[in-house]
């Protein structure tokens, strides 16, 4: 049992949750002391939001060392320099600040002079990233997620402002934001920076036009109308479909503009990213069907990627997926409401029960498909266990139909109330696909 879990049982969760943030500074603190500062001589790009914050992070990434940068990358899915990115375990996007300091020492030490940081609304309302100033920050979109720790909306979003307010004060950097002048928030994050570029399908500087989306990508033209530069055109295409990458190459093109890249390293950066582990990621056995993991887990990013893949797909659109134990209790019916109005068939399994009931957990989703006309036994099943539940998707589609696994993505392991067991998502599916 770890010390954090054995204080947690000692303290009442109401005062827990107040003095945890500081437990956290002080642990910050003695590990910045200990660690030496390492962040203070990296320029840092942070990435926040709630969705495609990983993808988006992996674009800068590589945009920048295609330009020819030295840049660590620290996101949910690996950590590490340049085209040597390893694989992250945890089940947490910013780790904590003893294991994230040293990483960011050891990355400086191998030549790091830039680091793509992902920053989670967790980690900035527990100061867990306490001592790290940021050049460019950036805001992918603020939707429903994570209210069962942040307690409400407004605490939520506050949290994610942070990262803006602390790159406002970073005297010595950039100073500038990257917003999604679509979502419904921009204006909040806008209001805390001194220097901006906003980026949109519908509003923006930085424009995307002329978008031709496929299932295997999309292709689109950006023009950019702000007052720091003449208007410019790019060509962007981007293997990763959805049109949530459209969005995401257009933050990493905004990121390129600040940098000031020529428009063609920026084309060329974006376009060189042929995917990333767990998102939006196709598995290929010779199967006749479409076979997609992706680590959708929010009722936002549910919308946009059934509503993308449901009017491309030739047969049916099958969906399988969960929803995490000691997680945001009020998603669950949603996600199962949002899945059961476009999926053809729902397969509803476990994804980190933890100590929960999972078969509650399940009960809870059903409810929302059943909301959506969905019917138990006929097109919504109820499989706890995860690879039983892989198999029977798979052996439930037919040539033409598109199967989406979803919520586990990337990760290498599974929280059961037992403990941690191994996963790999991917591997199962080619297994069973396999047989």
């Amino acid at each position: 049992m770890s010390f954090r879990t054995l204080v947690k049982k000692i303290i009442p969760a109401g005062l827990f949750k107040k003095v945890e943030p500081w437990g956290h500074l002080v642990e910050a603190g003695l590990m910045q002391f200990i660690y030496g500062f390492p962040a203070r001589d990296l320029k840092i790009i942070a990435v926040t939001g709630t969705n495609g914050k990983t993808t988006t992070a992996f674009m800068i990434h590589k945009m920048m060392v295609q330009a020819g940068y030295s840049v660590g990358l620290m996101t949910t899915v690996g950590w590490g320099i340049d085209d040597d990115i390893t694989p992250q375990i945890e089940h947490m996007t910013t780790i904590s600040s003893g294991p994230l300091l040293k990483r960011i020492k050891k990355l400086k030490s191998r030549g790091a002079k830039w680091l793509v940081l992902e920053v989670t609304s967790h980690a900035l309302a527990q100061n867990r990233v306490w001592g790290i100033s940021y050049d460019i920050a950036v805001v992918t979109n603020v939707t429903h997620e994570h209210l069962d720790y942040h307690g409400s909306f407004e605490n939520y979003l506050q949290a994610k402002l942070k990262l803006f307010e602390k790159t406002a004060k970073n005297r010595g950097g950039m100073q500038t934001g990257i917003v999604n002048a679509d979502d419904k928030y921009a204006g909040r994050f806008l209001d805390t920076v001194p220097k901006h570029i906003t980026y949109g399908t519908k509003k923006g500087e930085l424009k995307a036009v002329d978008i031709e989306a496929t299932p295997s990508g999309s292709n689109f033209h950006t023009r950019y109308e702000g007052q720091s530069m003449e208007a410019l055109s790019m060509a962007i295409k981007t293997p990763l479909p959805g049109s949530f990458n459209i969005y995401n190459a257009l933050a990493a093109a905004g990121v390129g503009l600040v940098l000031q890249l020529h428009p063609e390293q920026i084309e060329q950066g974006i376009a060189s990213l042929a995917s990333v582990e767990g998102r939006m990621a196709r598995i290929e056995e010779g199967q006749d069907f479409d076979v997609i993991i992706d680590f959708a887990h929010t009722p936002d990013s549910f919308e946009k990627l059934f509503s993308d893949l449901k009017p491309v797909v030739k047969g049916k659109l099958i969906a399988m997926f969960g929803s995490a134990g000691r997680r945001d209790v009020a998603k669950r019916a949603v996600q199962g409401e949002i899945a059961g109005k476009y999926a053809d068939e729902v397969i509803l399994t476990e994804e980190d029960d933890r100590d929960v009931d999972g078969l509650v957990i399940l009960k809870q989703i059903a409810e929302g498909a059943k909301k959506a006309g969905k019917k138990l036994d006929r097109n919504l099943f109820l499989i706890h266990d995860r690879a039983k539940a892989i198999e029977f998707t798979l052996d439930r589609a037919k040539a033409g139909d598109m199967v989406l696994l979803l919520g586990k993505g990337h990760e290498k392991t599974i929280e059961r109330a037992h403990g941690t067991d191994d996963w790999d998502e991917a591997a199962i599916a080619r297994a069973v696909l396999g047989r």
